[in-house]
């Protein structure tokens, strides 16, 4: 990446719809209502030759700093100080109005002529009026874009290659000086639960920083938000997601959309945080939170929050463990821990947690041990005779990791009770240390290679003997 672009402007100018254009995927939120993007989002875009990071950010509101606007703004108002070159985006169709005149004013202190200035929304003839009119801000020479119809992308192209330029030569050095390996993927992590159960916190706690958009209201985060940290030793990717709510309590578009974003991001990681708030624990949400990220095939941990706030500790971590044991039997012995966002206590536990999840979703196992511990369960524990057939269970491998996945081959898999497959499962989570993950177990009926042969030689045997296919 040769810059950073942070798209600036008041609310619904369209600052999202061309974001998601430049990256080249849906990956903000995009709605007709004003205030939807809360949060800082970053993704690596593309416009022709040109490849750098552009952010998306909330709409720039007059408002003081300890109301929900108040604190989108000073976020936004960070992310133009932090960022290497600011895109203003005005709507051409309303035209200029009072807070365009203050915001512009903002970045001429802020920004230090890192600006270019592009009237939104400006197809046809109707934002001919609002694209002449942005001259008056004094930021200099706007460009006329249409970021839902991609007109404009080749002179906001021309715009931005003098500052690409400009920034290539310094970032190639940095990369040269710490060495940068390509071939190194940070660990993917999604955190998910309930609203106001203290996500965002958490993740600014393992930061460093206040990156994203925290307070006590329920409900703030609205966009999956993806950040890069190196926590401990290891470089992570983690994902902020908006609270889940009951499925029947989701009403509005934009509670779905954002509840859709973060289910997509489930699916992305590889580790699952589900954020439990200590004092109203394992709720019905937070069990069908953790049951999608187990059926999803990912490694899950449990964290519980505020636990600077609860009094009677070792009464209600027994309480916490024996309902993880009792609710979710699918994820018995998933690594619960203990966690304070605002102190920070727990992040190292919490860090070894992920990282040995990880590890345990990426295992692989021998056949040779496999098929030993096979006979040793058979042994103890024969499978049933449905109808006086024995099953006969032969062979065992693992086909895949990620997660842990084995086939077994056995004489009649459509019989083998759900029960005794689960006590396989159970063994082989016990027996190989495999605790908190999916385990994937497939059966199947192994051909027999002499069957033809068998039928095959009953015919020639009929042949002999005289008889006729059709003769009784």
């Amino acid at each position: 990446m040769s810059f950073t672009l942070a798209i600036v402007g008041r609310p619904n100018v369209g600052k999202s719809t061309l974001f998601n254009r430049l990256v080249g995927k849906r990956l903000a939120l995009v709605d007709d209502q004003p205030g939807v993007t809360r949060d800082l989002r970053e993704g690596a875009a593309r416009l022709g030759n040109l490849r750098f990071t552009a952010m998306d950010t909330a709409g720039l509101e007059e408002a003081d700093d300890e109301s929900l606007p108040g604190r989108m703004r000073a976020l936004t108002e960070r992310a133009v100080s932090e960022a290497d070159l600011c895109l203003f985006i005005v709507d051409a169709r309303t035209g200029i109005t009072r807070q365009d005149l203050v915001f512009a004013d903002i970045l001429r202190k802020r920004a230090n002529g890192r600006v270019i200035l592009a009237a939104n929304k400006a197809e046809g003839s109707a934002g001919d009026a609002g694209f002449y009119e942005a001259y008056t801000l004094g930021l200099g020479e706007p460009i006329a874009i249409s970021a839902e119809h991609g007109e404009g992308m080749d002179e906001l192209r021309s715009m931005l290659e003098p500052w690409a330029r400009k920034f290539e030569k310094e970032v190639a050095e940095t990369d040269l000086e710490e060495g940068v390996d390509p071939s190194d993927r940070p660990l993917q992590i999604a955190v998910v639960g309930r609203p106001n159960a203290g996500k965002s916190t958490l993740i600014n706690k393992i930061l460093g920083q206040d990156r994203l958009l925290t307070g006590p209201e329920a409900g703030i985060t609205r966009d999956s938000i993806a950040v890069s940290t190196t926590w401990g030793q290891r470089e992570f990717r983690i994902f902020d997601t908006a609270g889940m709510r009951r499925k029947a309590k989701v009403q509005e578009k934009l509670e779905k959309l954002s509840v859709s974003d973060g289910l997509r991001a489930v699916k992305f990681a590889e580790v699952v945080v589900v954020v439990l708030d200590t004092s109203i624990p394992f709720e019905s949400q937070d069990l069908r939170i953790a049951d999608l990220a187990e059926r999803e095939g990912r490694a899950v941990v449990f964290a519980a929050n505020k636990w600077d706030a609860e009094d009677n500790r070792s009464e209600k971590l027994a309480s916490m463990k024996e309902q993880l044991d009792r609710l979710l039997p699918q994820l018995s012995g998933t690594p619960l821990i203990t966690v304070s966002a605002l102190t920070g206590r727990g992040l190292d536990r919490l860090r070894e947690a992920i990282e040995k999840q990880h590890e345990i979703w990426n295992k692989r196992i021998s056949t040779g041990k496999l098929n030993q511990w096979l006979i040793d369960m058979v042994a103890s524990h024969p499978p049933p005779a449905p109808g006086g057939r024995r099953i006969r269970l032969r062979y065992m491998t693992q086909a895949k990791s990620r997660p842990p996945t084995f086939i077994a081959f056995c004489s009649l898999p459509e019989d083998l009770p759900t029960a005794y497959k689960r006590f396989l499962v159970n063994g082989l989570r016990r027996d190989f240390d495999m605790q908190g993950v999916p385990i994937r177990l497939e059966l199947r009926k192994r051909d027999n290679p002499y069957a033809d042969r068998k039928v095959h030689r009953a015919t020639k045997l009929r042949k002999r003997s005289g008889f006729k296919d059709n003769e009784y």
